[in-house]
């Protein structure tokens, strides 16, 4: 039996204990995947993959994230363990963030995901244009799940 094949089973597992339960069922994958599943969760992480990084490089590399969403984002990655964030002693004093042992983990599944991107991306792009395409004629109450 394949990783992936093991791996969405054990998913599964979870999922139908979920579905079973009257309250709220512990399910690791959705945990971790609510942590790095945002875009903003794994360019973060892309980028300190590098080299540590000060906030304001970490900005300017991420062009289109706000200082807000950034601080925010920051903070629940150090939070779930999978960076580290350093404050020197300088005045005034200087902050670096850089992926920790556990960061360092998750590059190799998130290149798999990258390579797998890269690979589909114009399939991808053509079912949006032949999706886009066969619904743009369709009245939008069609489209709408009852």
């Amino acid at each position: 039996m394949s990783s992936a094949v093991s791996a969405i089973e054990r998913f599964s597992r979870y999922q139908s204990d979920d579905a079973q339960s009257v309250g709220s069922v512990h399910c690791p994958v959705r945990d971790v995947l609510d942590c790095i599943g945002d875009k903003w969760s794994m360019l973060i992480i892309m980028t300190l993959a590098t080299r540590p990084q000060r906030f304001s490089q970490l900005h300017r590399a991420i062009r289109d994230i706000s200082k807000r969403m950034l601080t925010q984002t920051l903070r629940d990655l150090e939070r779930d363990g999978l960076i580290t964030r350093h404050v020197f002693p300088t005045k005034p004093p200087s902050v670096e963030y850089c992926l920790s042992p556990l960061g360092q983990s998750l590059l190799d599944p998130m290149a798999a995901l990258i390579d797998w991107a890269d690979r589909c991306y114009s399939d991808i792009h053509a079912a949006r244009v032949r999706f886009d395409r066969a619904t743009s004629d369709v009245p939008r109450q069609m489209l709408s799940p009852m």
